[in-house]
C-alpha cells in the first residue's frame, strides 16, 4: 500500500490535464475503480488543504508532513467507504482531523494540563438568560481587534497560546475560526453535536483571549 502511494507522481503532466478536464466526482468515481492517475489528481488538488490544516492543529512541520502521509494513505484505502452523502472535503477534513487527535492525545503535555471550565456569565444563548441578566457572549476570532495587527511578538504569543489549547479544543478552533468551517460542518467533520462544537469554541476563545488579555486592552 505505502509502496503505491510512494510513486505516485502529482507533476506529471498527463495528472495535471486529468486533474483540470475532470470534476470532483469524476475524478473520486475514477479513483474507486482504480484509475491511480485520478486518486493522483485528487491528492494533486487537495495536498495543500491537508497539509495547512495539519500544520495549524499540529503546530509542528514534521508533524503536518506525517500527518499528510497518513491521510493519503488512508484515503487511499477507504476511498470506496466514500459515498457522497457529505461534502468530500467535509470526509477529508475528518480524515485528517482524526489524525492529528491521534497524535495529540498521545501527547502528556496536551492531556488535562489546562482546565477550560466555563467561566461564570458565559452563555451559548446570545439572549437574555431566563433570569433576565444578560449573557456574555465571545464574537468571532476574525472579528476581534488581532485582524489586522501584524507584530511578530504577538504573532508568536498567539501561537504560543494555541499550542496550550488541548487538542479537542484547538482542533475545534482551527475547524471554525481559522479554517471558516460552519458550526454544522465543523459538528460533521469531528462526529460532535452542534452545541458541542460551540462550547469547545467558546471555551477556546475564552482561554485565548485571557492568555492575550495584555494585548486585547492596550
Amino acid at each position: 500500500m505505502s509502496e503505491s502511494f510512494a510513486v505516485i507522481d502529482a507533476s506529471n503532466p498527463i495528472t495535471q490535464l486529468t486533474n483540470q478536464r475532470l470534476d470532483e466526482s469524476q475524478l473520486i468515481a475514477k479513483a474507486k475503480g482504480g484509475d491511480q492517475r485520478a486518486f493522483t489528481a485528487l491528492v494533486n488538488r487537495y495536498e495543500d488543504m491537508v497539509y495547512f490544516f495539519s500544520l495549524k492543529v499540529c503546530r509542528n512541520e514534521r508533524k503536518a508532513e506525517e500527518t499528510l502521509q497518513d491521510t493519503f494513505v488512508n484515503v487511499f484505502q477507504k476511498l470506496r467507504q466514500f459515498d457522497g452523502k457529505s461534502k468530500f472535503t467535509t470526509w477529508l477534513y475528518s480524515i485528517v482531523a482524526n489524525n492529528c487527535l491521534m497524535k495529540g492525545r498521545r501527547r502528556k503535555m496536551d492531556e488535562a494540563t489546562i482546565s477550560l471550565e466555563e467561566p461564570v456569565g458565559f452563555h451559548a444563548d446570545e439572549q437574555s438568560e431566563q433570569s433576565g441578566t444578560p449573557a456574555q457572549t465571545i464574537p468571532s476570532w476574525r472579528e476581534s481587534p488581532l485582524e489586522g495587527l501584524m507584530k511578530v511578538e504577538l504573532r508568536e504569543l498567539l501561537d504560543k497560546a494555541i499550542q496550550k489549547l488541548p487538542i479537542d479544543y484547538r482542533t475545534v478552533f482551527v475547524l471554525r475560526d481559522i479554517e471558516g468551517q460552519s458550526a454544522e460542518e465543523t459538528a460533521k467533520i469531528l462526529k460532535l453535536s452542534v452545541p458541542a462544537v460551540k462550547s469547545r469554541l467558546r471555551r477556546a476563545r475564552i482561554f485565548l483571549r485571557e492568555q492575550l488579555n495584555e494585548y486585547m486592552t492596550s
